[in-house]
């Protein structure tokens, strides 16, 4: 990996750090390693190795883990090391087996990049910060020792896997937010779920990208769904805010005039068919105002075994902040299934397996990963926060029409389930951890500036 050093204790000197001839300045007076700066001797060591020397007094106060190999960021006259990662979260346990209940393995196998990276990084919550000491307790993991804890200076970057909106507009939560990207200037990535509304709004105003919208409307009234209908013959109305598939209707009309609905109560899938628009409305939406849904055009997708299939794409900002495509699969619908998801019957297959020809493999995933980067870079562009990675279900009409459903900016993992797709789940991970790289040697530049 460029710009890193491992780090290894320094033994019979106190306040020192002997760094590599090539990384010496007579300039440098400190060590840093997250929010946290310490002013001590910096010489140089003659071992002709990528390795960072520290007396044990220096470890002991910046609580760094030992034997790692971690980027460095030279500003002012301070050595920096890191980057130090805090993954906030919510849920937490009072189990060091499961400290975050059942997503303790999602964040487990997160935390096992951190080496291939040349990263520090730890989970945390709101309520595991030491304010007064400007620490915070961490939760680290290794495959050795399992979930251990231990006390950390405030992270350089932090990464947000809060679980839901309800947490995320959490009045306590926000105030963490707040403080910690005011006082502490710590930048905060991925800082909240995508409103699906919004972004439409935002992207149909892009004449380069909104050929890939579907006609969606907000709040609908009936007359709004009557006239989609018309117009589409085939429509859906969704949760404004939804997820996981969940509280989709498949409106259909038939060429006889009635019309059908396709959803899933409860465990099951369930197909109606209602004499009138209105009937099926009423029956629906009685207990329901449509105020919080969206109603959206329907598309006639490519189909396997007479099944609809759609596409989960992933895309991540590496180290130096550009947008790649990380992981591709298709999503084939169970049977009688109004979405694609695993829990509604659906399956996973690879771009391959889809289309074995070679030529319409290529000129697919060609086709499919330029229009989620321009999405992404779109998207990152137009979105409040700092957004590090997205997750995009796409469709593919029967015309080879591409259209995008939605994006989402903590994408479920699903997909990863296929065996085939296990290096695209490691590297979506380790570029959620690489993007932190260039977080952090942004935000010491452009303190540099302020400081200058």
């Amino acid at each position: 990996m460029k710009n890193t050093v491992m780090v290894k204790e320094l033994h019979g000197e106190t306040m020192t750090v002997k760094l590599p001839p090539q990384l010496f300045r007579t300039s440098l007076g400190g060590i840093g390693f997250g929010t946290m700066q310490l002013h001590c001797s910096i010489t140089v060591h003659s071992d002709n190795s990528d390795v960072l020397y520290m007396s044990s007094d220096i470890i002991s106060e910046l609580n760094l883990p030992l034997h790692r190999t971690l980027h460095y960021f030279i500003h002012h006259d301070i050595f920096h090391i890191g980057p130090l990662i805090g993954i906030f979260t919510a849920g937490f346990t009072d189990s060091l087996l499961r400290p975050i209940g059942e997503r303790s393995l999602f964040f487990a196998k997160l935390l096992s990049t951190e080496k291939s990276v040349g990263v520090c990084a730890f989970v945390f919550g709101a309520h595991l910060i030491n304010w007064d000491e400007g620490t915070v307790t961490g939760y680290f993991y290794n495959e050795k020792e399992g979930w251990t804890k231990q006390n950390i200076p405030l992270p350089n970057v932090i990464y947000d896997r809060l679980p839901n909106r309800r947490t995320e507009n959490h009045s306590g939560i926000k105030s963490i937010k707040h403080r910690l990207q005011s006082e502490y200037l710590i930048p905060w990535y991925n800082p909240g779920f995508f409103s699906k509304w919004d972004l439409y709004q935002q992207l149909i105003q892009d004449k380069h990208l909104n050929k890939y919208l579907p006609e969606t409307l907000y709040q609908p009234s009936f007359k709004d769904i009557e006239q989609m209908v018309k117009k589409h013959k085939h429509v859906y109305i969704k949760p404004a805010n939804g997820s996981l598939g969940l509280g989709i209707y498949q409106v259909v009309m038939s060429d006889e005039g009635t019309y059908y609905c396709r959803y899933k109560d409860g465990e099951e899938n369930r197909l109606q068919k209602f004499s009138s628009l209105k009937k099926l409305i009423s029956y629906l939406f009685r207990h329901k105002n449509l105020d919080q849904y969206l109603v959206q055009q329907g598309i006639d997708l490519i189909r396997y075994e007479n099944r609809a299939v759609d596409f989960r794409i992933h895309t991540n900002r590496d180290e130096n902040g550009t947008w790649r495509m990380t992981a591709l699969a298709a999503k084939i619908a169970g049977r009688g299934s109004v979405t694609t998801h695993l829990n509604n019957g659906g399956m996973i297959k690879t771009l391959e397996e889809l289309f074995p020809a070679k030529e319409t493999y290529e000129q697919l995933n060609s086709s499919l990963q330029n229009t989620v980067l321009q999405f992404s870079q779109a998207i990152s562009e137009r979105t409040n926060g700092c957004i590090g990675e997205i997750g995009f279900d796409i469709g593919l009409d029967r015309e080879g029409h591409i259209w995008l459903f939605e994006a989402n900016s903590k994408p479920g993992r699903s997909i990863f389930s296929h065996p085939k797709l296990r290096m695209q789940d490691r590297l979506t991970r380790e570029l959620s951890m690489s993007f932190a790289i260039y977080l952090t040697r942004l935000e010491l530049e452009r303190q540099e500036v302020h400081y200058k």
